[in-house]
C-alpha cells in the first residue's frame, strides 16, 4: 500500500532576540533577483527593492506589549493605520 504524504502550508522562523535595526526600528530588505542559469550561474538582481520598517520604536519583548504588532511586526497592513505610518513612493521622498 502506498504511503499517504500529507502537505501543509506553513512558516518556519526564529524570532530574533537582539534585532538589527535602523533609527531604533525593526525592518526587513526584499531584494529580487532571477536566476536563468546555474551551470554557468547568471543571475540578475532588479535595481528596485522593497524595505519595510515597524511604526514604533523597538523594545525588547515583554507581557506588556507583545500585543503591539506595530513594535514587532513590519507588514504593511499592520503599519499602515498607525499614527506614524509614513507611505514613500520615491527615495527622493527621505529625508
Amino acid at each position: 500500500m502506498p504511503t499517504v504524504t500529507k502537505y501543509f502550508d506553513s512558516v518556519v522562523q526564529k524570532y530574533l532576540a537582539t534585532p538589527m535595526l535602523i533609527d531604533n526600528k525593526k525592518h526587513d530588505l526584499r531584494l529580487y533577483v532571477t536566476i536563468v542559469s546555474v551551470d554557468p550561474l547568471i543571475a540578475y538582481l532588479n535595481d528596485e527593492g522593497l524595505a519595510r520598517f515597524c511604526t514604533e520604536d523597538y523594545v525588547e519583548p515583554d507581557p506588556k506589549n507583545t500585543k503591539n504588532d506595530a513594535i514587532h511586526l513590519t507588514n504593511y497592513a499592520i503599519n499602515k493605520g498607525n499614527e506614524n505610518f509614513v507611505l514613500t513612493e520615491e527615495l527622493s521622498e527621505i529625508n
